[in-house]
């Protein structure tokens, strides 16, 4: 699935196009506000724990998670792919293409 529209909440403006959309837009607002801070302390596992207060093994724990998810999202996208033309071309049910998805 691709975004196609994009909103203004205070003034309602809409904009349609084709957005690019990132593997990072699936991930939970602790994960992101977690990277977030990973970058502002400048990629750097020691600043990074003196800010949080976790220590090493914490961090690169949850570190290697994120990175793990990331690329078992990122590898599954050929095979969601083929999943959306089958549906698109009638081989599969809009039921069966969302059992299919679910299995990746």
């Amino acid at each position: 699935m691709r975004p196609v529209v994009m909103a203004c909440d205070q003034c309602g403006v809409e904009v349609r196009g084709k957005f690019r959309q990132t593997h990072f837009v699936q991930m939970s607002g602790d994960d992101l506000a977690f990277l977030e801070k990973y970058l502002l302390a400048g990629f750097s596992i020691k600043a990074l724990a003196e800010e949080t207060g976790l220590g090493y093994v914490a961090i690169r724990t949850r570190l290697d998670r994120l990175i793990e998810s990331y690329q078992r999202f990122h590898n599954n996208e050929p095979a969601k792919k083929a999943i959306l033309d089958r549906l698109e071309k009638g081989e599969l049910s809009p039921g069966e293409a969302a059992e299919a998805m679910e299995m990746l």
